[in-house]
């Protein structure tokens, strides 16, 4: 809509309305320079040293050879780098990653630890130097064995998790069940695999302490760099303008610890930039999971119990969960409820979070189970889960701030064409191929942290936002400039946002779907508060007129709700009968997921994270092998991902779902594509096949050697 004044045109509802990339021309025309790009006079490179070993010490470091070899500057290792503070707690109330501790000791926890940097004038020299140190070991017996029924499995509470979470008992209600199942579940170690890979460069100016970076929060990076390096907050200045992807490991890590070494000890500024193969041992990674549900249900298929626990590996030097469990505490109704999160500690790296943490590996467990149920029952899936749709939160007792998960199932239901489906496994064909549909649900939080920003009225009248957002290719920059054009009733053409720079403030990271929500309250209140004083002030001298927000108080005010987004997924795959290929034809996914910003980039995050779905569900397996305690195939060549031969038609779309309690209404789209599309398609398979398969990726020697169900396979 358009109101024309005598002073002014002013058009409103930019949000709710496709917008192409404002940074766009600069990314297709190369111009946008990421953290490997940016030119420095006097340069020098980094390049880390892995360790070879799983376990073990180091017993010594032959730099001298090294150090003679052309344009070699220096070797840091545990025997001459500075100190560094690690007794802090910082993001999420947990203590750093050891990992990105590096150099303080000669322990080696696992295969692919860092040992040592070698900085040099060139990279290609820092690289063959690197490559030629010679680092000796004192080898130790190591575990990278993870299994179900692991001895050394404990319940583990993590600050965002709870280890367990009990109501009623489930023991008494299995036993009075009608029907029950009880089955185990598993989905392997996976990895992020950004495009961009991680980069930063370090150098000292002034005095400050300056790092150009690759990472998921700008202000994030540069709070922990001062207190591992004991610094004053307002002497570290962390810029991350344009990132190629994150996923969840973009965040503090060994190659901006080392670069700031480097630069602290040379007195020059360096650059350190992992490989692809370094990045599988470095970054984190989403660690393998055992799960085992039991539901118990009565004859017409309402829960009676439902116990979901969830298993996974960490390393001996961090604890980090992968909260599996955790989905059933929201999802469904159940008399009675227990769920556990369980870790055994390994001689592997840390896992991380990673694209819907928990949610990703646990729906796929839970929503495999829930269809086992409708099997059983003789129930059609979506209408078990009809049944056992909760009013309240079936733990926590509390109200949902919205949950129109049952609207994405009657829409989804509709355009998929669900009604025409017959239920019995393995009847329709299509040559050598069967056929088969499956649907699955989807939830994610919907959280909102405190941030600050910064709105200034130019003289010419534009309007220059500031907050120190990072856009890791989710368009949140360009969701920025709606939200702040609706907020300032202006055009977006009239608002420059500019994220990315530790020196713009508090702000959350790019990460549990939260972020854009969190950007999107400070910026609004920046902009409320600037047009007001505009109203008052008339004239923009010079220099602009600066309105500045927190909204730790509005945040903190928050009355105590369920607050989620939720999803439909569902899908249509074929089964090779002979080479056992299995090949997913479309797929659709309905989602609740607050106001939608930006449908243009709402739709490709949502699409996109269904791709990881079909990628999960059908390819992505990393192996640990357990002689050497790495991976084998820490590669693109190694490690298969879907690539656009495997990805079909995919429609996303959404229903209307305003979160009340939100200024804009936004709940959070990033990570709710994924959840539930794994196990989309394997109850797609099973009703393809007659077959269950419960261990992912379902490759096609996992579906030869299971064989087939169908009449006539």
């Amino acid at each position: 809509m358009t109101t024309t004044t005598a002073e002014t045109t002013v058009t409103r509802g930019s949000v709710g309305t496709p917008h192409t990339r404002v940074e766009g021309p600069e990314k297709v025309t190369g111009t946008a320079r990421y953290a490997g790009d940016i030119p420095y006079a006097d340069l020098a490179y980094g390049w880390l040293v892995l360790s070879t070993v799983a376990r073990g010490r180091i017993r010594s470091v032959e730099a001298e050879p090294v150090l003679r070899m052309p344009g070699v500057l220096g070797v840091l290792h545990h025997g001459n780098a500075p100190h560094l503070e690690s007794d802090y707690v910082g993001l999420l109330g947990v203590r750093p990653d050891p990992a990105s501790v590096v150099f303080q000791h000669d322990r080696v926890p696992h295969a692919g630890w860092p040992v040592a940097l070698v900085v040099a004038e060139t990279s290609e020299q820092a690289r063959e130097a690197a490559e030629t140190l010679v680092v000796h070991y004192e080898e130790e017996p190591h575990d990278v064995a993870f299994h179900a029924g692991h001895p050394a499995a404990y319940a583990y509470d993590a600050p965002h998790a709870p280890a367990e979470a009990t109501k009623g008992d489930v023991e008494a209600e299995l036993g009075a069940s009608a029907l029950v199942v009880d089955e185990e579940y598993s989905t392997p170690e996976e990895h992020h695999n950004p495009m961009e890979p991680h980069a930063a460069t370090a150098r000292w100016d002034g005095g400050r302490l300056e790092v150009v970076d690759s990472n998921q929060g700008s202000m994030w990076v540069a709070n922990e760099l001062a207190r591992l390096f004991s610094l004053d907050p307002s002497s570290v200045r962390v810029r991350s303008e344009h990132v190629g992807g994150g996923f969840g490991c973009k965040g503090v890590r060994a190659h901006q610890v080392s670069a700031v070494m480097a630069a602290t000890v040379l007195q020059r500024p360096v650059r350190v930039v992992l490989t692809r193969r370094q990045m599988f041992s470095l970054v984190g990674y989403r660690s393998p999971t055992t799960q085992r549900v039991r539901l118990g249900a009565d004859a017409d298929g309402r829960l009676r119990a439902l116990e979901h626990l969830s298993l996974n590996p960490t390393s001996t030097v961090f604890e980090f969960v992968e909260p599996g469990a955790s989905v059933a505490r929201v999802m469904y109704d159940a008399d009675a409820h227990h769920t556990v999160n369980r870790l055994v500690p390994l001689d592997v790296p840390t896992p991380t979070w990673m694209r819907a943490p928990g949610e990703a590996p646990g729906s796929f467990a839970l929503e495999s189970a829930l269809d086992e149920l409708a099997e059983k029952s003789g129930i059609d899936p979506i209408a078990l889960r009809v049944r056992n749709e909760p009013r309240i939160g079936p733990l926590s007792g509390l109200p949902f701030s919205s949950r129109n998960l049952l609207a994405c199932f009657q829409e989804g239901a509709r355009r998929f064409g669900w009604a025409d489906r017959d239920p019995r496994p393995g009847l329709r064909r299509d040559g050598r191929w069967l056929l088969g549909t499956g649907t699955a649900g989807a939830f994610f939080p919907s959280g909102a942290a405190p941030s600050t920003a910064a709105v200034t009225a130019q003289a010419d009248g534009t309007f220059t936002v500031r907050i120190t957002a990072a856009d890791i290719g989710t368009g949140a920059r360009t969701a920025l400039c709606l939200v702040a054009a609706d907020a300032l009733q202006v055009a977006p053409d009239r608002v420059r946002v500019r994220i990315g720079d530790s020196d713009f403030g508090q702000a959350f990271i790019a990460g549990g779907s939260m972020g854009t929500r969190s950007w999107s309250w400070a910026v609004t209140a920046a902009a409320r508060d600037l047009r007001e004083r505009l109203a008052l002030d008339g004239d923009i001298p010079p220099e602009g007129i600066t309105a500045r927000s927190d909204t730790a108080e509005a945040i903190g005010a928050l009355a105590a709700k369920e607050r989620h987004s939720f999803g439909a997924q569902f899908a249509e795959v074929a089964v090779d009968v002979t080479t056992g290929e299995v090949r997913v034809r479309r797929m659709l996914g309905i989602f609740a997921a607050g106001r939608i910003v930006n449908p243009l980039t709402a739709r490709s995050q949502l699409v996109g994270g269904m791709t990881w779905g079909i990628s999960m569900a059908l390819h992505e397996e990393a192996i640990r092998d357990a002689a050497s305690g790495g991976l084998v195939g820490a590669d693109f060549a190694g490690y298969h991902i879907a690539t656009h031969a495997d990805v079909p038609t995919i429609e996303a779309d959404w229903v209307d779902d305003t979160d009340p309690d939100d200024p804009v209404g936004i709940k959070g789209v990033g990570e709710i594509g994924i959840v539930g599309a794994a196990a989309a398609i394997a109850n797609a398979v099973w009703h393809a096949t007659g077959v269950r398969h419960r261990s992912l990726p379902i490759r096609p020697d996992r579906v030869l050697l299971a064989g087939t169900g169908a009449s006539g396979a």
